[in-house]
């Protein structure tokens, strides 16, 4: 597809299929402990996380919080500080970043938790 139609499918998606896109890798260990044949699982508030790319890379933290519409996810503890002294949190596509534990919850019933 061209990028310019691609970019439109993303922006013009419903919202069940723009949670779809929030998935995060999930690293050889964590896999095999969760007896998944999956590659990547869809985030939760609560999870844990490490940055892979960025400024940030290499830090680890719990998700506090994820945007369905913008396709991000904020972590507890990396903020930015604006002109004015306001911290606000800073947001991370789900790709640029790689499960270390997941919570437990009903729809990941018969995953263990990697910690």
């Amino acid at each position: 597809m061209k990028r310019r139609k691609e970019r439109r499918k993303i922006y013009t998606e419903k919202l069940h299929e723009k949670r779809a896109r929030l998935r995060v890798h999930l690293p050889k260990e964590l896999r095999e402990s969760a007896k998944m044949g999956r590659r990547s699982v869809l985030i939760n508030k609560g999870d844990t996380v490490e940055v892979m790319r960025g400024k940030h890379k290499g830090k680890s933290a719990k998700v506090q919080k994820v945007s369905h519409t913008k396709g991000k996810v904020y972590l507890e503890g990396i903020t930015l500080r604006n002109a004015r002294g306001v911290e606000s949190l800073v947001p991370f596509p789900p790709s640029n970043l790689k499960m270390v534990s997941m919570k437990e919850s009903a729809h990941r019933k018969g995953m263990v938790r990697g910690e």
